[in-house]
């Protein structure tokens, strides 16, 4: 992971009192260069969205209120590791919102070293891989309970309308499908339909 995309509103920058504004050496882009990463910075969403395919990870020094938003709308664009840079302007602007639901998968901090850097990343991207593979479950086991439910109507319809068990409904949905060499959901999306729309017309 070399390539590192950082999102750092310049905007954000000046509404911070001049005390906590960081200096040019405490500042995500010379911090990170000087670790040896690739550095593509992004001043504004849509700039960072143009950027984010050629980035490993992406950086963003920005509240945590505006995190959310930003967050959300990169990953859209491409699954990569999220990670805040915690400086002390934007920790101070972001006391408020601790407690959201914000897409990071780490938290950067000027004060750390190359390692420490180096293994907060390496954790980021585990975090990111394994954020994936739950959100791939979790939507292919809401893709089965939709087929589930379509399944559920036209049994429910056979049984009705054939005045047959379950499993009698069931078997017959099974042929059906071998028969038209479909999927079982198919047939029984099919059914559905072809039942509400004459019940409609009742």
């Amino acid at each position: 992971m070399r390539s590192l995309l950082v999102v750092d509103h310049r905007a954000a920058a000046a509404a911070v009192p001049q005390s906590n504004q960081l200096s040019k050496k405490e500042t995500p882009k010379y911090i990170l260069e000087n670790y040896g990463y690739h550095i593509i910075r992004a001043s504004d969403e849509m700039s960072a969205e143009l950027q984010m395919s050629g980035a490993d990870a992406v950086v963003i020094h920005l509240p945590l209120d505006e995190v959310k938003g930003v967050g959300t709308r990169l990953l859209k664009r491409k699954a990569a590791p999220m990670l805040w840079w915690c400086s002390a302007s934007a920790a101070s602007m972001s006391a408020a919102f601790c407690e959201d639901d914000v897409p990071v998968d780490g938290i950067l901090t000027p004060s750390m070293s190359e390692q420490e850097l180096h293994w907060a990343l390496h954790f980021a991207a585990k975090q990111c891989f394994e954020r994936q593979q739950w959100l791939n479950e979790k939507k292919q086991l809401e893709g089965r309970l939709e087929e589930r439910k379509w399944i559920d109507m036209a049994k429910g319809i056979l049984c009705k309308i054939k005045n047959i068990s379950e499993a009698e409904a069931y078997e017959v949905l099974r042929k059906q499908a071998m028969n038209e060499r479909k999927r079982m959901v198919d047939v029984a999306t099919s059914i559905v339909k072809v039942y509400q729309l004459l019940q409609e017309q009742k």
